[in-house]
């Protein structure tokens, strides 16, 4: 019945519409981007205040996810794409068990960089309910776009918004 209800939603207002989305639940579409500090398990740790003026995305993972791989290496695409545009990109692993996150960040290797968040203080700030969840935040750092259930059948859909934000 949720399903249907989602996809009643999303027919009657427009799979990318704003209020659709926010019909979905989701508090954060259209404020800003909640801040946070995060230790990076390669290179420097990571303020997302410091980026404001980019597209920022961010994606939640764990190594428990059966799709979040899959997840990982779609994303990987488009940074590597449209780095050189402004976007930066961030994975943020949701993992109480540090070594077994260390370990699936070696294991799935991408161009962005990953990021522990052990105690899940910056997960529920984002009210990140489902894994994988990517949300899409505009230039002047507010939460514009998010996908619950990220994969390759809203790969369009994600890359039509993140195109949209990179061009304003």
């Amino acid at each position: 019945m949720k399903i249907l209800w989602r996809c009643v939603l999303l027919a009657a207002c427009g799979a990318g519409s704003a209020v659709a989305w926010a019909a979905l639940g989701y508090r954060l579409l259209a404020v800003s981007a909640p801040d946070f500090a995060l230790r990076a398990f390669a290179g420097d740790n990571v303020r997302l205040s410091e980026h404001r003026g980019e597209v920022v995305v961010l994606t939640f993972w764990s190594s428990r996810c059966s799709s979040c791989a899959t997840n990982l290496t779609t994303l990987d695409r488009s940074y590597a794409t449209y780095h050189s545009a402004g976007l930066q990109m961030y994975g943020i692993g949701v993992d109480d068990d540090a070594a077994r996150a260390r370990d699936y960040v070696h294991a799935h290797r991408v161009g962005f960089p990953m990021l522990a968040d052990p105690d899940k203080a910056v997960s529920r700030s984002y009210e990140i309910d489902n894994l994988p969840m990517t949300v899409l935040i505009d230039r002047g750092g507010t939460v514009r776009y998010f996908h619950r259930d990220f994969g390759s059948k809203s790969e369009a859909l994600y890359l039509q918004q993140l195109r949209a934000l990179l061009n304003e």
